[in-house]
C-alpha cells in the first residue's frame, strides 16, 4: 500500500473491530484452504466456521445449491444493496477492491481485486488514482479496461433506472451540473468526475476530501460493466461476469446457474479459488421449507444468511449432530422499525414517542429467535461493536422490556390522541421473523390504543418500489416499517451515513432510509465526515445516534446474531466477518 500524508491517514482510520463471538471449542490446525494462514478445522462442533475453516479443501467440483425465500433487489452490480447479494456478487464480478476472504478480524481488511493496489490519493483526499491489473477478461473474451469501471460506477448513478444501491458516488464524485448518469446524458464529459488517462489507470475526483474512499472502491458498482453491453434495468438477465463464474441462465423470481468463466484467470485473482463446477440459486422456496432442506442435504446454503427460523431453532440446538453444524455469529446490524413521521399522525412526534414507549422489544427479541438466534435488545442505534458506539436508552420500555403503558398513554395524551389511532405496519412478506415482529407489535401497541394493520410486501420491491418509495407510504398509510440494517463497514459513518442522512431520501425509491429526514442531523454528519481525529470523529457518531433518537423515528429492536447451518457436503467453510454470514467465494462442495 501506497504511504498516505499523516493528515489523510487519521481520516482513514475508519477501521473494522472484530465482531464478538466465542471461538471454536474444535481443536485448530494450520490452514491449507483459503483463508491465508488462519486456522482450520475438520472436526464438526458448534461454533466451529465461526473463527477458523471448517474443512479446508483445494479440490475443485461438484455442485452448491443455494436458496431463497423470495428474490432480492437485483444480481446487477449496479443496482443492489442487500449484504447477501454483495457476498455473493464477488463470485461472477470483480470490484476494484473487496473484504478479504478469510475468517476472524482480517476479514474487514480491504484488499485489491480489479485493482493492484489499494488507492493512492492526493489533493488532500480529493483525488484517487486505481491501476487496473492487465488481461483481465470478461466471460465474452474481452479485457477489462478502465473505460469498463467507469461505466459501471457511472450508470448506477442514476437512481429512476438502477433504484437500489448507495449514495455514495452520487454524493461526492464531482459530478457535472445536473448530470444524471450516461442514460440520460450520455454525451456529458465527465472527466471532472472520473478520468481515465489510459486502458489500466481509473482516477476518481471528489467534491470534498474523503479519507476512507477505498471503502466506495469496495462497492459491487466498480465491478465493469460493457456499455455496448447494457440493458438497464434489465441488464440482470445478461449480466457479463468479471469473476470466476457467470450466468449460464437467469429467470426472473425462479432462479439462476452460475458456471465456470472460461476466460477467467487465476494469476489475476489469488484470493479466488473457484472450488466448485457450479452453483445451483433457487428462488422463491419457503423459508422453513429451506431449513428443512439444509437439515437433509438437497440445499447447501441459506443465501439470505440471516439464521434458521425460529421455527428450526429449537431442534438445532436439542440435537448434537445439528448443533454441531451450526454457527452463532455476531452481526454489524441492527433489526428496526422505522416511524414514518410523512405519514399522520406520525408527524406529531409524541405520536412517534407513543410507540417508542409502548412497544415489547422481549416480543421483538423474542421474534427473531431469542437472545441467541435474535440477539440483545437495542436501546439505540449502533451495536455495541461498532467504534463510538455509547450506551444510552432515550425511551426506556418498563419491567422486562415488554413496554412501558403510563408513558405510552401520556405521550398519546399529549399527541392529542388519547384513545389511540390506526395505521398500517409493513413488513417483508416472505421474512417469518419481520412478520412475527409486525404481529408483536401489533399485540403491544394495541394495549395502548394503537390498532395496527399488517401489510406484507416481496423483498425484491420493498424498497425499491413499494415501501422505500414516500408517495407510496403516504398513500397506503405505512406509519410504521419492519426494517433491517446491516454497516456497510464496520466504523459509525459506514453504520449510520445510508440510513439518517435525510438527503438520501429520493422520491423514485431504493433508498434504506425510511423515516430520518433533520437538518440539524445532517449537518452533524457533514461535520463527523471531515473529523480527523478518530476519538472525536468517534463521539460525533455517537452524538448522531442520540440526536437520531431523540427524533423517535427509529424503534430499535435487536442487535443481530444468527443462528447459521452449515450444509452438508460444504467444504471451506467460514463465517466472514464483512458479512456477517458464511463467505460464499470460498465454499467447496466435497465429492
Amino acid at each position: 500500500m501506497k504511504r498516505r500524508t499523516r493528515v489523510l491517514a487519521a481520516a482513514t482510520a475508519l477501521l473494522a473491530l472484530a465482531f464478538v463471538g466465542a471461538c471454536s471449542s474444535s481443536k485448530s490446525s494450520s490452514s491449507n484452504g483459503s483463508s491465508g494462514g488462519s486456522t482450520s478445522t475438520t472436526k464438526a462442533a458448534y461454533n466451529a466456521a465461526l473463527n477458523a475453516v471448517f474443512d479446508p479443501s483445494t479440490k475443485k467440483g461438484g455442485t452448491i445449491t443455494m436458496a431463497i425465500s423470495q428474490n432480492w433487489d437485483s444480481v446487477d452490480t449496479g443496482d443492489t444493496y442487500y449484504a447477501l447479494s454483495w457476498n455473493l456478487a464477488r463470485i461472477y464480478s470483480r470490484s476494484l477492491l473487496m473484504f478479504n476472504p478469510t475468517p476472524g478480524a482480517d476479514g474487514n481488511k480491504l484488499v485489491p481485486d480489479l485493482a493492484t493496489s489499494l488507492g493512492v490519493p492526493t489533493d488532500g483526499g480529493k483525488t484517487w488514482t486505481y491501476h487496473i491489473k492487465q488481461g483481465v477478461k470478461f466471460s465474452d473474451g474481452a479485457e477489462i479496461t478502465s473505460a469498463d469501471v467507469k461505466y459501471g460506477v457511472l450508470r448506477s448513478l442514476d437512481k429512476t433506472v438502477l433504484v437500489n444501491g448507495p449514495t455514495y458516488f452520487n454524493d461526492w464524485l464531482n459530478l457535472p451540473a445536473g448530470y444524471k448518469g450516461p442514460y440520460k446524458n450520455p454525451t456529458v464529459n465527465t472527466d471532472q468526475a472520473i478520468s481515465t488517462p489510459d486502458k489500466y489507470t481509473i482516477v476518481f475526483h471528489l467534491n470534498k476530501p474523503f479519507g476512507a474512499f477505498d471503502y466506495f472502491a469496495m462497492l459491487p458498482a466498480t465491478a465493469p460493466v460493457p456499455q455496448a453491453k447494457d440493458t438497464g434495468a434489465n441488464y440482470k438477465n445478461v449480466y457479463v461476469a468479471s469473476g470466476p463464474y457467470m450466468f449460464q441462465n437467469y429467470v426472473a423470481d425462479k432462479g439462476f446457474n452460475l458456471v465456470r468463466n472460461p476466460y477467467w484467470d487465476p494469476k489475476t485473482d489469488p484470493y479466488r479459488k473457484a472450488l466448485p463446477n457450479e452453483y445451483v440459486v433457487k428462488l422463491g422456496v419457503n423459508a422453513n421449507d429451506i431449513d428443512q432442506q439444509i437439515i437433509s442435504g438437497s440445499i447447501q446454503v441459506d443465501l439470505a444468511g440471516t439464521g434458521v427460523q425460529t421455527a428450526t431453532l429449537s431442534s438445532v440446538l436439542s440435537n448434537p449432530d445439528l448443533k454441531a453444524r451450526a454457527d452463532n455469529p455476531t452481526a454489524a446490524r441492527l433489526w428496526y422499525t422505522s416511524i414514518l413521521p410523512t405519514v399522520k399522525p406520525f408527524d406529531n412526534a409524541s405520536c412517534r414517542q407513543a410507540v417508542m414507549y409502548g412497544a415489547d422489544k422481549t416480543g421483538y427479541q423474542t421474534a427473531y429467535g431469542g437472545p441467541l438466534a435474535g440477539g440483545d435488545i437495542a436501546t439505540s442505534l449502533m451495536p455495541p461493536i461498532i467504534p463510538g458506539y455509547q450506551k444510552t436508552d432515550e425511551f426506556p420500555d418498563g419491567t422486562g422490556n415488554t413496554g412501558d403503558a403510563t408513558k405510552a398513554k401520556a405521550a398519546l395524551a399529549a399527541c392529542g390522541m388519547p384513545n389511540g389511532f390506526s395505521t398500517n405496519i409493513a413488513y417483508r412478506s416472505d421474512r417469518p421473523k419481520e412478520k412475527a415482529t409486525a404481529e408483536s407489535l401489533q399485540q403491544s401497541l394495541a394495549k395502548i390504543g394503537i390498532k395496527l394493520t399488517l401489510k406484507g410486501y416481496p423483498t425484491g420491491d420493498y424498497f425499491s418500489t413499494d415501501v422505500g418509495r414516500p408517495a407510496f407510504d403516504v398513500q397506503n398509510n405505512i406509519g410504521l416499517a419492519v426494517n433491517g440494517w446491516g454497516a456497510d463497514w464496520n466504523d459509525g459513518f459506514g453504520f449510520l451515513q445510508q440510513i439518517v442522512d435525510g438527503r438520501v431520501i429520493r422520491p423514485s425509491g431504493g433508498s434504506s432510509n425510511l423515516s430520518v429526514n433533520v437538518p440539524s442531523i445532517n449537518d452533524m454528519i457533514d461535520k463527523a465526515m471531515v473529523e480527523t481525529d478518530t476519538t472525536t470523529r468517534n463521539g460525533d457518531w455517537a452524538a448522531i445516534d442520540k440526536a437520531v433518537m431523540d427524533q423517535a423515528v427509529i424503534l430499535p429492536g435487536v442487535w443481530a446474531k444468527a443462528v447459521l447451518l452449515r450444509g452438508k457436503g460444504l467444504t471451506n467453510v467460514f463465517v466472514n466477518q464483512a458479512f456477517g454470514m458464511y463467505d460464499y467465494l470460498s465454499l467447496g462442495a466435497a465429492q
